[in-house]
């Protein structure tokens, strides 16, 4: 039997703020923005190649925005990745060197972090 995970709840404060983050400044392709009532919005969205989405919204989730905390993507290459982040405005950490791996981290506006792992060649 597979097990798959294919949505991540993000909690976020300003919905239309963090759909500009995540589409316009880290890439992510916007899915769905389905408003059920004033107290239910679906949004999801999800990494440019990925089997696995984020949503947030209103009435989705009971966590605390920004406690989302260390969410981790793959991706070829660190120092594009990094670049493409810092030229869009985001805040991004200098690529961090490990044996297991390197690493780029940042935060969205509400504090939910994130992490970027370039797989070392296998």
């Amino acid at each position: 039997m597979d097990w798959k995970i294919e949505l991540i709840d993000v909690p976020v404060t300003d919905v239309d703020r963090a759909i500009d983050f995540y589409v316009n400044k880290v890439g992510f392709v916007l899915d769905h923005d389905h408003r059920v009532s004033d107290d239910l919005r679906f949004v999801q969205l999800t990494p440019p190649g990925s089997a696995c989405s984020i949503a947030f919204g209103t009435g989705l989730t009971e966590m605390a925005p920004g406690s989302q905390k260390g969410i981790q993507v793959v991706i070829p290459d660190a120092d594009a990745a990094r670049a493409q982040l810092v030229e869009a405005g985001v805040a991004a950490s200098d690529v961090d060197e490990q044996p297991w791996g390197r690493f780029v981290f940042f935060d969205d506006p509400d504090g939910n972090s994130w992490s970027l792992q370039q797989v070392p060649p296998r």
